[in-house]
């Protein structure tokens, strides 16, 4: 049997270490990190899908995977939702779902010049990026924004004003960044990086470019932090780090290197509890655990029963903060089950329970 308990340190005491426990001297242990799992954001684009399925009917068609989990998109799949790489694939006239990670102004036209019923499900703390490239490009500035190339939230960030933004993978890439006017520029960053690599970063610009100017507000989001912090914490403590996320999960991967630099002697990220190898714990005692924002906390709870199958039922969470955030479901669609009575009129975040994907 799998027995948990709960260490809490205070937020404003995050460079504390992880305190001695009785079950410390037990052999051993898991170390779970809190915060972990879904953020707002995700809650939101996951519940929306579901909503649209309920209200709607089947299908339901989504522009790219709502959010980077496979559990997810399996299982929004098989209750109808219809996953599709670009606008063009979704019939004329048909309902479709934006991401969570956001899609540009383009995008946007072109949905409308296929008379589609979009629900536009991005992330509230990624339209506030979308909003800060538009404000600074309509003065003009050079907009340096820190992510990754390809990745779904900085292709829609960047074509808000494509003219004006670049893009800077990371401190690598700062050596190449030409800009026209150095008293001009400004730096905004994807919401799900790793905070220390992107402060190197944007110490490097700033050594080129003193006069550069920050963003009004942090762009890595809450709940990107919040995960990282705490897997600090557990990182020095622990002889494996495990993982649980999506290789196309920025957070995820994320995390896995976070784990590392803060001290894992070994770290590996899954999708699901049958990836764990055994022979990863050989001579280990304390296994760290994890998740990324956009993992249900399902599969967090597979793993730890595959731990306790390997000797490691003893679980110690070690909560770094508690997350309140909430955002409300996209606005059409709110209006929507108002209207047929079907929804109250805020969205709350979910707990684990039959039927849902969370």
């Amino acid at each position: 049997m799998v027995t948990v308990t709960t260490i809490e340190l205070a937020s404003e005491h995050t460079d504390a270490a992880v305190p001695s426990s009785p079950s410390s001297k037990r052999g051993k242990r898991v170390l779970m990190a809190a915060p972990r799992g879904y953020c707002a954001g995700v809650d939101r684009a996951v519940d929306a899908v579901e909503q649209a399925l309920a209200h709607y009917g089947a299908p339901i068609y989504v522009r790219k995977e709502i959010v980077h989990n496979k559990y997810v998109v399996e299982a929004l799949s098989k209750r109808g939702a219809i996953f599709v790489s670009e606008t063009d694939e979704v019939p004329v006239g048909a309902r479709v779902v934006f991401s969570a990670h956001g899609v540009s102004p383009a995008v946007h036209a072109e949905a409308a010049e296929r008379r589609l019923d979009t629900i536009d499900a991005t992330c509230p703390l990624v339209t506030k990026v979308h909003k800060q490239a538009v404000r600074f490009a309509d003065k003009d500035y050079d907009i340096i924004l820190v992510g990754h190339t390809g990745h779904e939230e900085v292709e829609g960030t960047q074509g808000e004003a494509p003219e004006h933004i670049q893009v800077v993978n990371g401190p690598h890439e700062v050596d190449q960044v030409e800009v026209r006017d150095p008293s001009k520029v400004v730096w905004i960053s994807q919401t799900t990086l790793s905070v220390d690599e992107t402060m190197e970063t944007v110490r490097l610009l700033r050594e080129r470019f003193p006069e550069m100017i920050d963003p009004p507000g942090e762009d890595i989001c809450y709940a990107t932090q919040n995960r990282q912090a705490a897997v600090k914490q557990i990182a020095p403590k622990v002889d494996l780090m495990i993982v649980v996320g999506s290789g196309n999960s920025s957070n995820s991967v994320r995390l896995k290197e976070v784990a590392l630099e803060a001290g894992a002697s070994a770290a590996h990220r899954v999708d699901f509890a049958s990836e764990i190898d055994p022979s990863w714990f050989d001579g280990v005692e304390t296994v760290g655990l994890t998740s990324g924002a956009s993992v249900p906390e399902i599969l967090v709870r597979e793993v730890v029963e595959r731990l306790a199958e390997l000797g490691f039922d003893d679980v110690e969470e070690v909560r770094t903060t508690t997350e309140k955030i909430s955002f409300s479901l996209p606005k059409n669609l709110r209006a929507d089950l108002m209207a047929a009575q079907e929804s109250p009129a805020t969205h709350k975040r979910r707990e684990p329970a039959a039927g849902h994907t969370c």
